[in-house]
This record gives C-alpha cells, sequence and structure tokens, in this order.
C-alpha cells in the first residue's frame, strides 16, 4: 500500500480521534502566535499587493479543531492589523485519505461564528495532494502556514529494513548509515518543499512553518527521541501477536531536524530569505505544570502518539492486533521513563519571505 494511503490521522471525533488527541498540537500551535503575527505584520508593512482577495494554504492541515483555530488567529490578526484585504481564500491541505469530511462539519459552524465578528469574507476549500508536489498556480499564493507537518517524509528512506530492525526510528543502536538515510531524505525532501512554494508563492510572500525539532546534534538521542524508542520496546514484547517480520520492516517516516540542518537546507535551495528561527520546549502533557502526575502524563502521551501512529501500525501488520492492549503497555511504559526524567518535545518555528 502506498505511502500516501496510510499517512493519516485517527479519524473522526471519537475517543482515539486525532481531533480529541491533539492538545499537544495545540499548545505548540499557540506558541508560535508571535512569530506569525510578527510575520504578517511585516509582510503587510513592507508588501504592496495589488489583489483585494489573500490566498494562502494550511499545509498537513490534519482534521479537528486545530485547523480552524489558526485560521480564526490569522483572520483576526489580518484585521487588527487593517489589512486592506477584504476576503481571504484559503485552502486547507492534506493528503488524500485524511478526514476532510469531519473537517468541513468544523468549517460550518466556523463561518457561522466568524461571520458576526468580521468584516472580511472568508472562503475555504479542501486541498487534497502530498505538500512534496506542485498542487498550485505560479505566483498565486500570499502566505504559506504548515505545523507538525513538514517533519513528515514522502516515504519511508530506503535500505532500512535489514539495517534497523531493533527499532523504528533513529535510536543509539542504528547504524550509521540509518541515520544518514534518514537525514538525506529530510534533506531532499524539504529542499524540494522549498523550491515547490517558491514558484507557487507571491515575491515578498511569507511563509510560517513548525515542526518537531531536536536542541541537539546527534539525532540517535534517547532525550530526544524516548517515545518512538519506548513504542519500538512495546511492539517488541508483543512478537506473538505482532509477526516479527512485519515488526522487522516497520520504520516511520518522520525525520526530527535539528535547527542547523533546516538552516543550511533553506540557505542552499535558495527561493526564501529566513527571517527568524525560533526552538521552543512543547511538553509531553500540556494541561500538567507544578502538579506533575507521571501516570496522567504517559496516558496522555500514548493517545496522543496512537491517533497518530495508528494508522500506520495497521496498515503495515499483517494479523490483526488489539491496539487497546498495545497503547495500554506503552502508557505503562512511558510512565517508567517518566520516573526517572520528564522530558519534552521541541518545536523549530521559522518564518520565510520569498525573493
Amino acid at each position: 500500500m502506498g505511502l500516501n494511503k496510510i499517512l493519516h490521522t485517527n479519524a473522526g471525533d471519537g475517543e482515539t480521534s486525532y481531533a480529541n488527541n491533539s492538545i499537544v498540537q495545540k499548545y505548540g500551535i499557540s506558541k508560535t502566535w508571535p512569530i506569525l503575527d510578527e510575520t504578517l505584520k511585516n509582510m503587510l508593512e513592507t508588501e504592496r499587493f495589488e489583489e483585494c482577495c489573500f490566498k494562502m494554504v494550511d499545509f498537513g492541515c490534519a482534521s479537528g479543531p486545530n485547523t480552524l483555530l489558526v485560521l480564526s488567529h490569522l483572520m483576526d490578526t489580518l484585521q487588527d492589523f487593517s489589512s486592506g484585504f477584504q476576503e481571504i481564500q484559503v485552502f486547507l491541505n492534506d493528503l488524500p485519505d485524511n478526514d476532510f469530511n469531519n473537517l468541513f462539519k468544523l468549517v460550518q459552524s466556523f463561518y457561522q461564528v466568524k461571520e458576526t465578528k468580521t468584516k472580511t469574507r472568508c472562503f475555504i476549500y479542501g486541498s487534497p495532494g502530498s505538500f512534496y508536489d506542485r498542487l498550485f498556480p505560479s505566483n498565486s499564493m500570499h502566505f504559506v502556514y504548515s505545523s507538525y507537518s513538514i517533519h513528515w517524509l514522502s516515504g519511508v528512506p530506503e535500505g532500512l529494513e535489514s539495517n534497523n530492525k531493533e527499532n523504528i526510528y533513529i535510536a543509539k543502536t542504528s547504524p550509521v548509515n540509518v541515520l544518514e538515510a534518514y537525514a538525506n531524505q529530510f534533506q531532499r525532501d524539504f529542499f524540494k518543499f522549498l523550491s515547490i512554494r517558491g514558484e507557487e508563492m507571491i515575491p515578498g510572500g511569507r511563509m510560517v512553518l513548525s515542526l518537531s525539532g531536536r536542541r541537539i546534534e546527534d539525532a540517535s538521542s534517547m532525550v530526544e527521541n524516548a517515545h518512538f524508542t519506548i513504542l519500538a520496546e512495546t511492539l517488541h514484547e508483543m512478537v506473538v501477536e505482532v509477526e516479527k517480520d512485519d515488526l522487522y520492516s516497520f520504520n516511520v517516516p518522520i525525520y526530527i531536524p535539528c535547527p542547523r540542518e533546516v538552516e543550511t537546507i533553506i540557505g542552499d535551495e535558495g527561493s526564501f530569505i529566513l527571517d527568524k528561527m525560533d526552538v521552543f520546549p512543547v511538553p509531553w502533557d500540556p494541561s500538567q505544570d507544578e502538579n506533575f502526575e507521571k501516570c496522567r502524563c504517559a496516558k496522555f502521551a500514548a493517545d496522543s502518539v496512537r491517533a497518530v501512529i495508528e494508522p500506520m501500525l495497521a496498515s503495515h501488520f499483517s494479523r490483526v492486533v488489539n491496539y487497546d492492549v498495545v497503547f495500554e503497555k506503552y502508557a505503562e511504559k512511558l510512565a517508567e521513563h517518566l520516573s526517572k526524567e520528564k522530558p519534552s518535545h521541541f518545536t523549530i518555528a521559522i518564518s520565510l519571505r520569498r525573493k
């Protein structure tokens, strides 16, 4: 089965859905408001566009309320800055098997709320397809946005099956060629993403991206990759339920870069000027602050990972697997890890200007 068919989050609005298990992403998105506002303000103050319609796209929009949270904030910001745009045309992009049905049910109520609060008319469209392909006409977009999507690769790097058997991502036990394969795949994919967006965007247009990142150079760090390492351990303990060959051939098509890698690729590709980069922590359970409870945090983190990873697991493993049991054991292991340290994910947020 092609990767485009399985790279989607849990659909609907049930207990294990992405819509109900994306608070981590919501927290990270809210942390990018300052860079988003600053980017829009700078664009509106320094650029002169003839169009009266502001055109933008959200790449990797997923489904659920976070998508419309971003759009609502952007519309309010444009109005606060007296942008002069009378209309906004928004394209929500994700792979074809994304739950667009659930998303556009939310759009209807969004229209009703925003029409009473803003004079700017908003037109929202679905745009299914891979953001590693050309999706829009030349010089057509004023603004590009993406949160927690660009770290997803166009495919699993080649040659991992025989070299990374004990892992599902980069780990301390991964050989050097596995690290290189992942890094090279990200380099090719991100370079292509920037090149295509350079064709689709208006000169002077802006782009704000946030993606999972790491603070340190070592891509195999247990501190940065704990959630993947522990999930691999969980699956290995269930080899009775999971075919061993399936387990050994499963690798997550994701790469968590460091800031230097991101900055280097932007410079090498050449279509954009990097105006700002920020790196900040995102806790495994943003709802906990001083009153940290490891079991609650572990369950929260396991549910968040499940909402994103389960469709890939379900399509890869030939046997029927009880994923309630898998992620219950995963939460137990995460709790053990949390008794030793209180980790965070890290996010890289960047503001780019089209040359």
